[in-house]
């Protein structure tokens, strides 16, 4: 009787050619990324290794399994260790000389500043290709999830009650370990107890001065929004001849708030508002994408929890591109950029910026493109860009979060999660470069 299924031997050992042509086509994303790093200059990460010990694993090699793994989705060390063993693209990379998760991570974070470097000469590469030239771009940002609990943190509040609890504590151990008859603490070890609290209490301190530091400077600039708003109330009151009707602004205070706090697993990320409501330890990544080819041009984080003083970081660091990349000549930015300090640095950098002074809402069609007699060409010319930025920078972040799947920092600290945000958006380009040059990913 005729068999009516293949028989699978797995005795038998599947033969793979040694270019992967049987498993990977000539356009796979694993190829084109061997190929754009082929290209890069690396002297900057070569030239740190020296001929002294085992042999490293090619910086090349290391660079293409990092930005390929991130445009997959495969983030932390260990996933990608794992992805050397189970993924053909990823074993096409390595070559079967997959590095272990600690070789990856150290890679990672001690090349940090030089991968980011390298943002830069892919977007050279993508202008020898052809594809890209800078020209109407739209900016945003987005909140990305720190590597750190929001429950682990110590408020400001809590600093001050454990202060006076440390504080009493070593005086009844050090009042103890100084009266011969007191034998309460004959089981402990009095001078080890003191030096633990000690330790403890300059930590707790040091993180009081901590959040004392960041209330400064948000005091600063709640002070300068805040004077900013009372000089505009008494222009109008004085234009208008009466005093204005409604609640007066509150004045800011410098002192801390008791739930004002700092993340004991990593310090330097923030409490942050997240759309939808709510709050999560985060910090605010930023990105700036060429209309026209959809490559991210710009990227940095932030610990600010809104965007108002980060349309000048976006705007220098472009500035500083190379010129034969092209200018800038347009910006789409929601109302979370608009202020006048930040109007006047497009007008000097010569950026012709489109920001709405009020909120913008979504699916707003009458409102936003039916003819009025009121609205001019012009008005109508500026709505229609910029409505580009809904379809060019919000789906931006959607692929970075949902198709990619990051939504957390694997490092920590803001110098870490800066070069983690530059590869990420490296993956990203690499991968929307696929699609311009092959059509395909």
């Amino acid at each position: 009787m005729p068999e009516k299924f293949r028989n699978i031997d797995r005795t038998q050992s599947i033969m793979i050619d040694a270019d992967f042509k049987s498993f990977l086509t000539k356009d796979s994303l694993a190829r084109y990324t061997m190929d754009i790093v082929e290209q890069l200059n690396l002297t900057s990460i070569e030239g740190a290794y020296s001929f002294i010990g085992n042999k490293a694993y090619p910086p090349k090699m290391m660079l293409s399994l990092l930005f390929y793994s991130y445009s997959q989705g495969i983030f932390s060390s260990r996933s990608i260790e794992r992805a050397t063993h189970e993924l053909i693209p990823v074993m096409y990379i390595t070559h079967g000389q997959g590095p272990d998760h600690t070789v990856i991570a150290r890679f990672r974070k001690d090349f940090g500043k030089e991968i980011a470097s390298l943002f830069v000469q892919i977007l050279e590469i993508a202008a020898a290709m052809g594809v890209f030239e800078l020209g109407d771009i739209s900016l945003d940002g987005t909140k990305i999830e720190a590597n750190a609990s929001k429950h682990k943190a110590l408020s400001y509040e809590y600093t001050i009650k454990l202060t006076k609890q440390i504080d009493d504590e070593i005086e009844k151990l050090m009042k103890a370990s100084k009266d011969a008859d007191c034998h309460d603490f004959d089981d402990l070890d009095i001078p080890n107890e003191i030096k633990n609290r000690q330790d403890r209490l300059r930590e707790i301190k040091a993180t009081k001065i901590e959040i004392e530091a960041r209330r400064k400077i948000k005091y600063d600039q709640e002070k300068e929004e805040y004077d900013a708003k009372i000089k505009a109330r008494e222009e109008k009151e004085k234009i208008l001849g009466r005093k204005l009707g409604g609640k007066k602004p509150q004045e800011p205070t410098p002192e801390p708030k008791s739930s004002d706090q700092v993340n004991l697993t990593d310090s330097e990320s923030r409490i942050m508002p997240v759309s939808g409501g709510g709050f999560k330890q985060a910090y605010n990544a930023q990105a700036a994408i060429d209309m026209d080819n959809r490559l991210i041009v710009e990227n940095h984080v932030t610990q600010n929890t809104n965007d108002k003083k980060e349309l000048e970081p976006v705007f220098d660091n472009i500035e500083q591109l190379p010129a034969s990349l092209g200018k800038v000549n347009r910006a789409a930015a929601d109302n979370g950029y608009d202020s006048e300090s930040n109007r006047k640095l497009a007008v000097k950098k010569s950026i012709d910026l489109h920001v709405p002074k009020g909120r913008q809402k979504h699916n707003n069609f009458l409102n936003n493109h039916v003819d009025t007699k009121d609205s001019s060409d012009d008005e109508k010319k500026r709505q229609k860009f910029y409505d580009r930025r809904k379809t060019t920078i919000e789906p931006l972040f959607g692929v970075i979060k949902s198709v990619m799947g990051f939504r957390k920092f694997s490092l920590r600290g803001i110098e870490a999660v800066n070069s983690e945000w530059s590869l990420v958006c490296i993956a990203y380009n690499i991968k929307r470069l696929c699609i311009l040059n092959l059509g395909k990913v």
